[in-house]
């Protein structure tokens, strides 16, 4: 039987680009590293031995981009662009948790002050978290505590930010435990979870957070597991806040970056990713 040929899709290799790289070897897959930004991506001038990539972009516009270019012609994409394309919207991703009985903070989205103002009575008052409708690594976020800090920040979105900042997502602030938790769903299957702890309130490891191995009980695997399943089939990392009434899913991402799971943990993260990417490979047409 020939080797399984993995497209690896960046904008930058990173330690977690690394890691899959390590891990595909190991399993003796081919896998080509492939820059997007160096790509032309031609229909009419295309050939392929890919059985899959594996979108890895920074970019979400670049990767989602890349993705839609392979899935046309007729490449298996992990993820896929539908997983994409709900995954890079926050709005889109909480309206599809609540459609499928995920239980998620409040949230609203306005496109104005007034209204601004009026959805956060609804949401039960202050404080609330204005986000970016699209974004990573905890950047853009604020607290916004009272009347005042609203009218200054949705003025400066109005007046600096480009059209997709005029978007403003709202969500019920949410007290944690000083944390929140990470978990690593591959194809249905919860293989790791980490603590992210942090005295301010964003808790991302890119602002600073600490890393922890963190137990899976039977709530939190449920829990993980059903919003995998609301969003599709799959490589996630779901971000999960721990609350008095249970577990709350925050955030799902769709490139997500593994590496401090796989050092904390010990699991290998990378491996159940490439062999995810194997077993798609195989049930395709192309094999």
């Amino acid at each position: 039987m020939r080797k399984i040929n993995i497209g690896l899709l960046h904008t930058t290799i990173r330690g977690d680009e690394k890691l899959l790289i390590s891990a595909a070897q190991k399993r003796g897959c081919v896998i080509d590293v492939v820059d997007v930004r160096e790509q032309i991506f031609d229909p009419t001038d295309f050939s392929s031995t890919y059985d899959a990539v594996l979108e890895r972009c920074v970019s979400t516009v670049k990767g989602t981009h890349a993705v839609e270019f392979y899935e046309s012609m007729g490449v298996i994409a992990v993820n896929s662009l539908k997983v994409s394309r709900i995954c890079e919207n926050k709005f889109t991703t909480s309206l599809v948790l609540v459609n499928h009985h995920v239980s998620t903070p409040r949230f609203a989205l306005v496109f104005a002050e007034a209204q601004a103002k009026e959805a956060i009575e609804e949401l039960g008052g202050y404080p609330v978290v204005i986000k970016p409708i699209s974004g990573s690594w905890g950047r853009l976020l604020a607290r916004v505590n009272d009347e005042d800090a609203l009218e200054a920040l949705i003025e400066q979105k109005m007046m600096l930010g480009g059209p997709h900042h005029q978007a403003i997502y709202l969500q019920k602030y949410v007290e944690k435990p000083g944390r929140d938790i990470r978990i690593n769903v591959i194809g249905g299957r919860v293989v790791a979870a980490i603590y992210r702890m942090s005295d301010h309130w964003i808790t991302n490891t890119a602002r600073g957070a600490q890393a922890q191995p963190c137990s899976v009980d039977a709530d939190l695997e449920k829990i993980a597991q059903k919003a995998a399943a609301a969003i599709g089939e799959g490589i996630f990392g779901i971000d999960v806040f721990e609350t008095k009434e249970g577990y709350v899913v925050n955030e799902i991402n769709h490139t997500t970056e593994f590496k401090n799971v796989q050092r904390v943990t010990g699991i290998d993260v990378a491996g159940a990713m490439i062999d995810y990417c194997i077993s798609r490979a195989k049930k395709s047409k192309r094999l």
